[in-house]
């Protein structure tokens, strides 16, 4: 492929490892209910959607519960787990190196925490735009937000690359036409596969040196 104009990362699983964040706020939610902890199938699909599609999975089984834990979702402030999130290696020196050569956007189904996940890491500056599920009502794997965000640079679905790693992430780079970078996750049909930002920024600079 062509040097990227764009990079457009996910959030949980990219950015951040969110698994144990994902885990106690989900586990909070159940306990409120009654409901069992989560199974390992239960936070790998937690993981991948939106806290109303997670809850609406949850409560699959337990459908005179679900309306009281909608409601206790909504009133649960996912910022006391933030703590449990942890920075990837290497990601706030790959984005300084990166900011001076791309555009760098974010495309997360994360809802109201993913600015206050910025700011408390001091990650705002790095990025031109973020577009989360309360910007685009219909989230991942939905090209919509995808879409905005490439008219916003405008660039050309092959001038971009997008950096993911979930099943979710494939299914929308495939309806945008938008290269994917796999993360961590060497099992996906991605078009690259790369485990870590130091491996991410040789590959980019590699790119470089042939364009």
């Amino acid at each position: 492929m062509p040097l990227p104009k764009l990079l457009v990362f996910d959030c949980d699983g990219v950015l951040f490892d969110s698994r144990e964040a994902n885990r106690a706020y989900y586990e909070d939610i159940c306990r409120a209910l009654g409901r069992p902890p989560l199974t390992e199938e239960e936070l790998h699909y937690v993981h991948m959607h939106t806290a109303e599609e997670s809850v609406r999975y949850l409560f699959r089984d337990y459908p005179e519960k679900l309306a009281a834990a909608l409601e206790y979702q909504r009133n649960l402030p996912y910022e006391k787990f933030l703590p449990y999130m942890r920075m990837e290696p290497g990601l706030r020196e790959f984005l300084a190196w990166a900011k001076e050569r791309f555009w760098l956007a974010i495309s997360t189904n994360r809802t109201t925490t993913m600015g206050r996940l910025l700011e408390i890491y001091d990650l705002e500056k790095y990025f031109d735009l973020v577009m989360t599920a309360l910007k685009s009502p219909r989230p991942k794997p939905h090209p919509e937000a995808l879409t905005v965000i490439l008219e916003h640079f405008g660039v050309e679905p092959r001038e971009t690359l997008y950096i993911g790693d979930s099943e979710v992430d494939l299914r929308l780079c495939r309806a945008v036409g938008v290269p994917l970078a796999a993360y961590k996750n060497p099992s996906l049909s991605a078009d690259y596969h790369i485990q870590s930002y130091e491996e991410l920024r040789s590959f980019l600079s590699s790119l470089a040196e042939k364009g």
